[in-house]
């Protein structure tokens, strides 16, 4: 399942984050280039952040360690939407309890409250905004997706709502086990705060900083300059989501031809039943190999079931791969930010120049104009020079801040990404393993000699 770039997309195999030197330039220099850092720079900044000892810090601090976090049940609700239309949604139990009171040997009762789904959506959505280089784990599917036969594609079947109930589980324990998510107070609120929550998020204007998707689209196609491992990072994503969405598709078709083949056995189970009323020595052998032909033919039901938690934790990963790539359009986006930056200082410079000197060096409707009407007199000029000259000031300034932001950003992305991949290597080894195991232990249950002998030759 890995990419040739998957043990390292985009960088080394323990590397880190951007660089921890500040990007501004010194007085009386000239700004950086805004091509990002070099390879030099690369190798040195990612050790850095590898090494970072606050992050550790906060890793030992994670939310996880001080309250255990569950969703406890799902429950179908109805009520009224905000076109006041009747709706039906599922609503889903969160519980919280600090770990604490369960060493203490305290059995208090935990804290709880219901939260919907687009709750924790919204939760998911304000995360997005607020950490753009944070790779934030993904909800569960909403409909659901690669069924088969068997599997319902209804967003109401009680499997599904529990699976789902599942995910949202596994969704909340991510956040809270994250070293810097763990950390926001929007996230406990989530946690602890059931009314007027809604209305505390929206309050804080997350969706006034939302980059626009046209905006990231014009920043792929524009940026000159985009930092090779965020390159290679974006397409081994792509890639990632491409594999494990063919195995999920190939899984869905194998999953409805094994069930075909195991509940047709179930019409051997009805044939011997229906025989062994019409003989009297094998009578009883008949009836015994009817019932065994239904055993083997109702166990796929639960096989079957086991399987589709392994396809979920795929699913996982399957989303994971849209939160790469969010991750990578935030950073050319802020490369082109930067790089318009440094075009417009370089332009600025270049007219200051121009009016000093009173040469035009390339062609412009100004020079056209000054040909027409005549050259503009030395005070207009010094007006104008002046103008440029707090120009160029507040565009270095500018450049300044743009080239810290973007490394800054590259650092800490490079080391979330870092922590990812340890948690992405482990997790899918983890399943695919477990699945193996669960393969070998049916196919020996399947081997074993039946309890009782299908004596059918009496």
């Amino acid at each position: 399942m890995e990419h040739p770039g998957a043990e390292s997309p985009g960088g080394g195999s323990s590397s880190g984050g951007g660089s921890t030197s500040s990007t501004s330039s010194q007085e009386g220099e000239e700004p950086e280039s805004p091509g990002g850092p070099g390879p030099e720079e690369e190798e040195d900044d990612e050790a850095a952040a590898a090494a970072s000892p606050a992050t550790y810090a906060m890793m030992e601090d994670c939310l996880l360690k001080k309250i255990e976090i569950s969703v406890a049940e799902a429950e179908k609700r109805t009520g009224r939407n905000a076109m006041n239309m009747q709706e039906t949604y599922t609503a889903y139990l969160v519980e919280t309890r600090a770990v604490e009171s369960q060493a203490e040997g305290q059995c208090s009762p935990p804290d709880s409250l219901w939260r919907r789904y687009s709750e924790f959506e919204l939760l998911r959505n304000y995360l997005l905004v607020n950490y753009p280089h944070v790779i934030v784990p993904p909800l569960p599917e909403k409909r659901a997706e690669f069924v088969w036969h068997k599997l319902a594609a209804d967003n109401m079947d009680p499997d599904f709502v529990e699976r789902r109930r599942i995910g949202l589980e596994n969704f909340l324990l991510r956040v809270a086990s994250h070293p810097i998510l763990c950390q926001e107070k929007i996230f406990n609120a989530f946690l602890t705060k059931e009314g007027g929550w809604k209305e505390t998020v929206n309050e804080t204007g997350f969706q006034l900083k939302a980059d626009s998707r046209l905006k990231a689209l014009n920043a792929t196609f524009r940026v000159k300059n985009p930092d090779r491992r965020f390159t290679e990072l974006k397409h081994y994503s792509d890639e990632l989501q491409s594999v494990i969405s063919h195995l999920l598709r190939v899984r869905a078709r194998v999953a409805d031809r094994l069930y075909g083949v195991y509940k047709v056995h179930g019409n051997y189970g009805r044939v011997f039943s229906e025989w062994s009323a019409i003989e009297k020595e094998m009578g009883d052998g008949l009836q015994s190999a009817g019932h065994h032909m239904d055993v083997y033919a109702a166990s796929i039901d639960d096989i079957l079931e086991e399987e589709e938690h392994y396809a979920d934790q795929l699913k996982e990963y399957l989303f994971y791969a849209e939160a790469l790539r969010a991750v990578c359009r935030k950073h050319e986006l802020l490369q082109y930010e930067l790089e318009m930056a440094a075009q417009d200082l370089t332009s600025k410079k270049q007219q200051c120049e121009e009016l000093a000197t009173g040469t035009v060096r390339t062609f412009s409707l100004k020079g056209m104009t000054s040909k027409l009407f005549g050259q503009e007199t030395p005070e207009q000029r010094e007006a104008k020079i002046k103008v440029l000259e707090e120009q160029i000031r507040d565009g270095e300034e500018q450049l300044k801040a743009k080239n810290l932001e973007s490394r800054d950003f590259m650092k800490s992305a490079w080391t979330d990404i870092e922590r990812f991949k340890e948690q992405k290597n482990h997790d899918l080894k983890e399943a695919l393993i477990s699945y193996a195991v669960m393969q070998i232990s049916m196919c020996k249950k399947e081997g074993k000699p039946q309890d009782t002998p299908l004596c059918i030759t009496q």
